[in-house]
């Protein structure tokens, strides 16, 4: 669904210049449901723009869903936007009309589109479960519940991809686990492929790949090592194994980003060196002679 290689975003102001992504590689697979993280400034929102077509990328190449958003026309950017990709963000402001009742929200954006809408939005509005509140405006709907009208929103069209820029951090931690729950029921029911940018690691409990990004590009992976079912089973059993394991990834060049705690735990923290070893067919790290 997704593939960026050697990608680079370059922010331009009068003399200045600000490189936001630096050679991301990143693949994306068809009905995958995915977390972004990072810190502040590490390019994470950037992605997203470039993904949701918001923003051109500099320099690489991204494809999503066949279309290359570093080629395209204008006209076919602006199709990209209102058919293959869905929005949902943090600041519900951006997601919502606040003088429109909840149905009127999500049948605006397939009134653009010329289709018979109130059908429509209201098989929407059932699937994230708020048919009951349907004609409620937004000021009678509790902040998750406007979040599920924005999702409803944003699956108005039937994307392929939905994009989610910290959908969660508005909302309670109980409303929290409820949303990322029904992005999880909307990838594994309509083959939806789901993308969430978050600042939280947490969110490596609710979905089938981690990845961290660090300084404009993807440092590192958590995959989850086994399926729901048998994690189902586990947790009925008691133990504790972790679901997920992680891996550093490699760029091109064979170069790779240590995450800061482990730098810290071999004591190689603040140097710009480490020794590098080969040892019963494993690399080891070690921090520099004195």
């Amino acid at each position: 669904m997704i593939r960026c290689e050697n990608l680079v975003k370059i922010y331009k102001q009068a003399d200045l210049e600000v490189v936001a992504l630096q050679g991301l590689d990143l693949q994306v697979e068809a009905g995958e449901l995915m977390a972004i993280i990072g810190n502040s400034g590490s390019g994470k929102s950037t992605l997203m723009n470039v993904l949701g077509g918001l923003d051109r990328p500099t320099a690489g190449s991204v494809t999503v869903d066949g279309k290359d958003l570093l080629q395209i026309s204008d006209r076919e950017l602006v199709r990209y936007k209102r058919e293959s990709v869905g929005f949902v963000w943090q600041n519900n402001a951006r997601n919502l009309i606040p003088y429109l009742t909840a149905e009127e929200n999500v049948e605006l954006p397939i009134l653009l589109k010329g289709r018979r809408k109130r059908e429509r939005a209201r098989e929407l509005l059932e699937a994230v479960g708020l048919s009951h509140r349907r004609n409620n405006r937004l000021s009678q709907l509790s902040g998750g519940e406007q979040q599920r009208v924005a999702i409803a929103i944003a699956l108005a069209n039937h994307p392929k991809l939905l994009l989610a820029d910290e959908p969660t951090g508005s909302v309670d931690s109980a409303m929290a686990g409820q949303i990322l729950d029904l992005f999880r029921h909307l990838s594994h029911t309509l083959g939806l492929t789901v993308v969430i940018v978050t600042h939280d690691p947490q969110l490596a409990q609710k979905v089938d790949r981690v990845v961290a990004i660090r300084d404009g590009k993807t440092s590192s992976e958590m995959v989850r090592r086994t399926s729901y079912a048998q994690e189902l089973n586990e947790l009925a059993a008691d133990t504790e194994e972790d679901s997920h394991i992680e891996y550093a990834v490699l760029d091109r060049a064979g170069r790779l980003q240590i995450p800061a705690s482990y730098l810290e735990a071999i004591g190689a923290s603040g140097s710009n060196k480490v020794r590098v070893t080969l040892e019963d067919g494993k690399v080891v790290l070690s921090p520099p002679l004195p």
